[in-house]
């Protein structure tokens, strides 16, 4: 496909997005139905949407309308690129641009320049502070690769020669030695070696350094495992048993499997079924993931309100079902990967209050400081 092709089929993706498709479904659907597009135009095409969905307010605004062709030749004009490139007409090419998109456009101002929406910048302002506005231009770029040495498998010297050979580099964090930020060939971890025999598993630095600074615990329970990825950490940390927990067991379908390939000793609790009392219960909450938005950009534009309402009473109701769970003197976990005080300091706030739990430790982390935006809130039970 030539570079104005896939901006048409870029084109056609967001206008299904705008109108209501989450990004994943609507690529996945462009892809099945484009047999033509190899795998390089099949990741051109998916760069090209979320970037856009990224800077999506910004570049509506220098193209014009918040549609697939206002995206692009925002994109165009952003990036100092005469849209007759891209909008030339020619086969599987965007239309030319009409008379009426020339003379539309203008310089993006107030929450446009932070693609935010209008909603949500008083809560970000609130949490982050001077930091707001660098914090939503670093939500504008890319988000890094990072991967965890998995220390059951391998040191992380081991686990970088291993990609290395490859063609993958990578380095480890200042902090953090088993924390592997990928410079060089991305695309190739999940085909890797590395990957294959569990070496490396797929983990942002954020949640990597809070997993990090959890104490050591004889038993714990993952309550919302999710794919589970930080039970995997804990028992890589040298946890004696570790069971993984999620109110949707299909959440944990690929567990088994995960666990198997990282030598990992990982306990399937069934939804509710959970017995006993732990040592160190972790709560990774479902959330607004405003510390993710760099991953999943269409989130920030679909997420409302209301939604963030509800998000923040079945937090409140998890962290109440987790703390009957957990052993006298034993510690409470809880993160998010979001940015927003309702569900990290005030959520943690009235808890104490209404649960007695002491509060040890909290910790938020940014892509200024870390990699994604991530909470923590260490407790311990009295």
């Amino acid at each position: 496909m030539t570079p104005a092709a896939r901006a048409e089929a870029a084109i056609t993706v967001l206008d299904q997005i705008i109108a209501g498709q989450p990004a994943e479904a609507a690529l996945i659907r462009w892809a099945r139905g484009s047999r033509f597009a190899g795998s390089g135009d099949r990741a051109a095409v998916r760069d090209l949407v979320y970037d856009s969905l990224r800077r999506q307010r910004s570049r509506a605004a220098r193209g014009g309308a918040l549609t697939g062709r206002g995206l692009l030749l925002g994109m165009c004009r952003e990036e100092g690129t005469n849209p007759a490139t891209i909008f030339s007409g020619d086969r599987h090419a965007p239309a030319p641009l009409t008379e009426a998109e020339l003379g539309e456009g203008r310089a993006p101002s107030g929450p446009e320049v932070m693609d935010l929406p209008d909603w949500i910048l008083p809560l970000w302002s609130a949490a982050l502070g001077d930091e707001a506005a660098p914090v939503a231009a670093a939500m504008r770029e890319r988000a890094p690769l990072w991967l965890r040495a998995n220390a059951l498998r391998a040191t992380p010297e081991q686990a970088l020669e291993a990609l290395r050979e490859d063609g993958i580099e990578a380095e480890p964090a200042p902090d953090l030695a088993s924390a592997l930020r990928v410079a060089e060939g991305g695309r190739k971890v999940a085909g890797s070696r590395a990957y294959r025999d569990g070496l490396v598993e797929l983990q942002d630095l954020s949640p990597q350094l809070a997993c990090a600074a959890l104490p050591r615990a004889a038993a714990v329970l993952d309550y919302c495992a999710g794919g589970g990825g930080k039970a995997l950490a804990l028992a890589a940390a040298g946890a004696q048993r570790v069971v993984a927990h999620d109110a949707d067991a299909a959440r944990m379908a690929d567990l088994p499997a995960r666990a198997k390939r990282a030598g990992a000793r990982i306990e399937i609790a069934a939804p509710g079924r959970v017995r006993g009392q732990f040592d160190l219960v972790l709560t990774d909450v479902p959330c607004s993931g405003s510390g993710t938005w760099r991953r999943t950009p269409d989130a920030k534009w679909r997420l409302d309100r209301a939604a963030l309402d509800r998000l923040t009473g079945l937090q409140a109701r998890i962290l109440d079902e987790a703390a009957g769970l957990v052993a006298p003197g034993g510690h409470l976990a809880y993160m998010t990967c979001s940015l927003l005080d309702e569900e990290n300091a005030a959520q943690i706030a009235a808890f104490r209050e209404r649960s007695g739990f002491e509060v040890v430790k909290q910790r938020r982390f940014t892509p200024l400081d870390a990699s994604d935006g991530f909470y923590l809130a260490l407790m311990r039970r009295r």
